[in-house]
């Protein structure tokens, strides 16, 4: 079996890299169907409130279609955004052995799974879903039944973390068809750029006018209630550390709310969004890293992956995906109960309050980092595909 068809929304700066490195990896024969051509043609994107086109190649390496997406309102922030009818036409004519899908909550997805016939071509599933905040009552018994009839269509699913195992297992699928492939990052770009990116951040602080002794926090990101900049915002003026710099990178709805509070402190700094090229300097300049999100929206952080990669130690809250998987408390960084800005306040003054282990904290993120790649994700697809024969 090693023809397969990979259904995705749009080309994604994380998800191109591993299909290249399938390519050229392995034996697999792919071939990626998009559905929109976001990332790589200049389009708004709705969180981030500006146009973007991303400034690294995410159609190289690798065979892929964009399949004609007829959606009057088309993107991944609506149900009826994705509206693909030739999808399965399309995906029949490649004669695929399998096909995964990476996503499914869209109406091209459902009409996708409503017609395909999955006895004589296996669905595989990857996701990063998360249940780390439980729901009850008849709507969640509902959408638990319901949602367990979809994960019936896939003959396999592949996890990308503990919290998304767990995920899985409460939709009733059977531990025996779950195959680990881990989030990754394209990590050898960003250890590539490790020095290039250091010297890049030291000028670039200056030109921030942040002073060069002081540590800094970062905040990477969109300005947007789920990944609560607030709360860091507050928990840094409530921590009021000496020689300390908090900088917001990023654009949304809530800079000017950002900026509200910030008016009048001198040690909080706001940088506009940066593109993919940029993004190694922007992990360089940092001594933390911090991503306080609350609720269900934050299913892993792949800011903590590229952020790891360049030796950043971290700080996430207990909503974040990756937690439980790249967050080693007093290792290489801290976990906080999501939404309580205290204890926010609490683990920054206690990362911060001994340098050198910080430091020894960045190195750790470096080591954890290591077994989170292409190469583990990959290593879960094939065993996955192995178990379908």
């Amino acid at each position: 079996m090693n023809k397969l068809a990979i259904i995705t929304s749009h080309p994604i700066q994380y998800y191109a890299p591993w299909f290249r490195h399938l390519a050229e990896t392995t034996n697999l024969d792919i071939k990626v169907f998009y559905l929109w051509d976001f990332g790589v043609t200049k389009k708004v994107d709705v969180d981030f409130q500006q146009a973007i086109e991303w400034d690294i190649p995410l159609l190289v390496g690798y065979d892929y279609e964009f399949v004609p997406n007829v959606s009057s309102n088309p993107g991944v922030h609506n149900f009826w955004g994705l509206q693909n009818p030739s999808l399965v036409s399309r995906v029949k004519a490649y004669n695929p052995d399998a096909v995964l899908l990476m996503n499914y909550n869209y109406a091209s997805i459902y009409r996708f799974l409503a017609t395909w016939n999955s006895h004589q071509i296996p669905l595989l599933f990857r996701g990063d879903s998360h249940h780390l905040l439980p729901s009850s009552g008849i709507k969640a018994w509902a959408r638990q039944q319901f949602i367990t009839q979809i994960y019936r269509r896939f003959a396999a699913c592949l996890y990308v973390g503990k919290a998304n195992y767990d995920y899985f297992r409460y939709y009733g699928v059977p531990e025996k068809s779950l195959f680990f492939s881990p989030h990754a990052v394209e990590n050898e770009r960003f250890l590539a750029s490790t020095e290039n990116a250091t010297y890049q951040a030291k000028a670039w602080k200056q030109e921030l006018g942040i002073p060069d002794d002081h540590a800094v926090i970062l905040f990477a990101g969109k300005f947007e209630t789920k990944k609560r900049p607030l709360d860091l915002l507050n928990a840094f003026l409530q921590a009021n550390i000496k020689d300390v710099s908090l900088l917001f990178v990023g654009a949304g709805s809530l800079v000017q709310d950002l900026k509200q509070v910030a008016f009048g402190n001198s040690n909080i700094y706001f940088a506009p969004f940066q593109n993919q090229s940029w993004m190694p300097r922007t992990y360089a300049i940092a001594d933390l890293l911090v991503l306080p999100s609350y609720g269900k929206g934050e299913t892993w952080g792949l800011v903590v992956n590229e952020a790891m990669c360049l030796a950043c130690p971290v700080i996430v809250s207990s909503h974040v995906g990756c937690a439980q998987d790249l967050v080693h408390p007093h290792r290489n960084g801290l976990i906080f109960s999501a939404g309580n800005v205290s204890a926010l306040a609490d683990s920054v003054k206690e990362a911060l309050s001994d340098r050198q282990r910080l430091k020894a904290w960045g190195k750790e993120s470096s080591q954890i980092i290591s077994n989170y790649s292409y190469v583990q994700a990959t290593q879960g697809l094939l065993g996955a595909l192995d178990y379908l024969n």
